[in-house]
């Protein structure tokens, strides 16, 4: 690629993003699996119920922050300081996860929800005012896809590395390193802070952004206060007292929304409508795709098969892809209320280290007693998804290239349409997989995951880096950090839903039920999208 076809600040950007999304993934793919392990291994040991709830909770908070973060660097502090900022809040952060008290645990993640406020609408922000020239314009899409595949390199790489030091050193190791990823990041962008220094000129707020920056803490201020009453309405609405505080929270965020769209002057009106509409609809996308933290995790570590072979187990132990699981059994013979009714010589045992991979074995498939196994590291699952991004987006950006020089290239909108039925052809095949082994009586073979993974892959290409394109081309320029702030916005209560969604997974007792709820919520949204689709494309014609 030629720097006259590209912004030469592109590549520091792509950069700065493939080390801040290595920290980010790092840390998030093994997160769950830090608070459901048992506390023999270091982790928390907490039920799957707790452990998807302030997993949702968490990637909720760290999208729905943006849009303060976003105002701030439009009408206040410039969008590069904003970026700096974040990183550093959130690089230590990932260090304080290390250390293994709740007190820090807790404290850890507030940081890391405030510091990628501050970061993630900016650093979109930015990159779309270097494709605001006439010279760049037409590569707004192309260059959104290729920061998108700078990002997943990041994530895809993070798994590996998650696993490595989490098996030689332990859970702060694999924090630390997250950490010292983010920092990378920090100092990468402010290398080359020169290429894109003239796209970050201040502005002298005016009477109008006064307002909205007094408008922006009160609806802080009453979002707290509708938060404190969900927390504190006796027993909850919706499964948990921290779910009902989020969506309380959203309240006044979303009325602060609504009022720009009712004050829109009549050119602003046709674009914020648009953009709205595919928030709205995006919801259900994220509620589905973020459960590759919480579901598929679970799916990767009880229900696939991970063993690996003898003839490259110690390979890759010495690498450190490898987990060695142990099967005892405890001195007590008791019943056992949460596993399996296995019996030894004819009584019920309960088992002290019962690994979760075996949890869903028969007492035909269950191993010997005393025995040890290795089998790859769950996590390396979470490096799938963007393994398939790296792949397929030079697939796309020819695909879309082609159709745009024959004059046929789709919409923005029409890309996020596809995405969304593409999305759910991948729920399709996790179905197929609960079929298959039985309802998980066997273990899947890992090709389930795979396949499933790719073909989601491509829905999340046609939809994610495209909208953040929409937002850059349909903002208005005083809203454009603001509008990238209410994306996150929509990502934030779709990834709530995602831990609501997922929290319930031990109660389906038929997984496929499970997955057929997904796939049904997908189709929904593909379905809005496409009856409302012929007025949504007028905003990009204009």
């Amino acid at each position: 690629m030629k720097s006259k076809t590209y912004p030469p600040g592109l590549y520091y950007l792509v950069f700065t993003e493939f080390w801040e999304r290595f920290g980010y993934y790092l840390m998030i793919g093994i997160f769950f699996l830090y608070m459901t392990k048992g506390e023999n291994t270091g982790a928390w040991g907490w039920e799957n119920e707790k452990a998807s709830d302030i997993y949702g909770t968490f990637i909720a908070l760290a999208y729905l922050t943006p849009f303060m973060g976003g105002l701030l660097a439009d009408l206040k502090w410039g969008y590069r300081r904003c970026i700096i900022i974040g990183g550093l809040l959130m690089g230590t952060g990932y260090c304080l996860l290390a250390v293994p008290q709740i007190g820090a645990f807790y404290t850890a993640l507030a940081i890391m929800v405030i510091g990628n406020g501050f970061f993630k609408p900016n650093i979109s922000t930015l990159l779309g005012n270097l494709f605001n020239t006439p010279e760049y314009k037409n590569q707004k899409d192309t260059g959104y896809n290729l920061f998108y595949m700078g990002i997943n390199l990041g994530a895809f790489i993070c798994n590996f590395v998650a696993a490595i030091m989490r098996n030689k050193i332990g859970w702060h190791g694999a924090f630390i390193t997250a950490g010292v990823g983010m920092f990378i990041g920090v100092f990468t962008f402010i290398a080359g802070s020169r290429h894109y220094r003239h796209v970050d000129v201040p502005r002298k707020p005016s009477a109008d952004d006064r307002s909205m920056l007094q408008q922006l803490f009160t609806v802080i201020a009453s979002g707290f206060c509708f938060a404190v009453l969900g927390w504190s309405i006796p027993g909850n609405v919706m499964g948990s007292d921290s779910t009902d505080a989020f969506f309380l929270f959203c309240i006044p965020v979303i009325v602060f929304y609504a009022r720009l769209y009712i004050k829109a002057n009549d050119s602003e009106r046709q674009p914020l409508g648009t953009m709205f509409t595919i928030f709205l609809v995006v919801i259900l996308f994220w509620a589905i795709f973020k459960q590759n933290g919480t579901a598929l995790t679970t799916y990767a570590e009880q229900y696939t098969a991970r063993e690996i072979p003898e003839t490259v187990s110690g390979l890759a132990k010495n690498l450190g892809f490898a987990e060695t699981l142990k099967y005892t059994k405890d001195s007590v013979w008791a019943k056992d209320q949460f596993f399996r009714k296995l019996k030894h010589d004819g009584k019920p045992y309960k088992v002290l280290d019962y690994p979760d991979y075996y949890k869903n074995d028969t007492p035909k498939t269950v191993p010997q007693l005393n025995t040890q196994k290795q089998v790859w590291n769950t996590e390396i699952f979470q490096s799938i998804n963007p393994f398939f991004v790296v792949l397929f987006t030079p697939l796309l950006i020819v695909f879309f290239n082609r159709l745009k020089l024959r004059g046929k290239e789709p919409t923005t909108a029409t890309k996020i349409a596809y995405g969304l039925f593409i999305s759910a052809l991948s729920v399709l095949v996790m179905v197929f997989a609960v079929y298959y082994t039985d309802n998980g009586s066997t273990k899947a073979s890992a090709l389930w995951l795979i396949t499933s993974y790719a073909v989601i892959t491509v829905g999340e290409l046609c939809l994610s880096p495209m909208g953040l394109s929409m937002v850059s081309k349909l903002a208005p320029v005083r809203y454009t950090a603001l509008m990238m702030g209410g994306w996150q916005l929509a990502t934030s209560i779709g990834n709530k839903l995602s831990g609501v969604l997922s929290k319930n997974w031990d109660l389906f007792t038929n997984k496929a039920l499970y997955f057929w709820l997904n796939f049904a919520l997908l189709m929904l949204a593909f379905t809005v999208l496409m009856v409302l689709l012929k007025r949504l494309n007028r905003a990009f014609k204009v």
